[in-house]
């Protein structure tokens, strides 16, 4: 696990690789936040695990010990080809956003479990790449900004409460488990790292994702504002007869508030298709 790259002082292979900025990699270097992370995951023989960005395989080598087997996502060539030469392994070189997950299980004839510290610039991205294909997931444990698992698990009221918030609350049970400084890093992030855990709900409200996208994106376009200047104008250009309450902002509703208004506005329409 790594960003998009791991490593031990005890690694000889540190020196010969340096962290790339374009990947956005610092190596997690500290073996006990490493034992941390790998007891929360409890990685299992016979599980389907998937590893976004294995680097230098600081959290490859313990999870694997335990799995046996792990399948890797790793963009960087050099590594990529480095962790190649492992049996236990099986590398797929790609942009983790072109990955097709559900491909993955379907090879592995179950659902996966993907772990990994996904790179900091791309990490919302990667949330929502995976949310498409939530239905092939067991759980997921990530290391991400802190500032991003804050934004990811919090509850509505707070100022961390925002889109983001909403769009993987209503498909995900998310809990943040621990941070980590960045100490535990070479080089240092200028940023504090926290490790969630993502668990999708057993029994999802069913819905129009693209509905809810939009709907969601819309409410909180003003966040300063009351809803009914902007979720207000949404609701009426739908035609919805509804007594969900304007008089918030839009941080103070509640997930499934939003999901009840999705579900009132129903799938967005097919377009026409011309005729001949």
């Amino acid at each position: 696990m790594s960003n998009c790259a791991n490593s031990r002082d005890s690694d000889p292979h540190v020196k010969q690789h340096l962290a790339r900025k374009r990947f956005g990699q610092h190596f997690l270097t500290d073996i006990a936040i490493l034992e941390d992370i790998v007891r929360a995951i409890d990685p299992q023989p016979g599980e389907a695990l998937v590893e976004i960005g294995p680097g230098l395989g600081a959290m490859t080598d313990p999870v694997v010990a335990l799995s046996r087997q792990l399948t890797v996502v790793e963009l960087d060539r050099d590594l990529a080809a480095r962790l190649r030469k492992r049996p236990e392994l099986s590398v797929v070189e790609s942009d983790v956003l072109k990955v097709d997950f559900r491909a993955l299980a379907a090879a592995a004839g179950q659902k996966l479990r993907i772990i990994g510290n996904l790179p900091y610039n791309i990490s919302s991205p990667i949330l929502f790449h995976l949310l498409d294909q939530v239905d092939v997931v067991i759980d997921q444990h990530f290391m991400l900004q802190k500032e991003v698992v804050d934004r990811m698990a919090a509850r509505p009221g707070c100022k961390d409460f925002g889109r983001l918030s909403v769009m993987l609350q209503w498909r995900y049970d998310i809990e943040a488990l621990f941070d980590v400084g960045p100490e535990c890093f070479d080089p240092p992030p200028r940023v504090d790292s926290a490790i969630v855990r993502m668990q999708p709900l057993a029994h999802p409200p069913e819905l129009d994702s693209r509905r809810f996208s939009e709907m969601v994106a819309i409410a909180f376009s003003q966040r300063r504002k009351m809803l009914r200047n902007t979720l207000g104008h949404w609701i009426e250009a739908q035609g919805l007869d509804t007594d969900f309450d304007l008089q918030r902002r839009a941080e103070e509703v509640p997930v499934e508030d939003y999901v009840a208004l999705a579900q009132l506005a129903g799938p967005i329409p097919a377009p026409e298709t011309a005729g001949h």
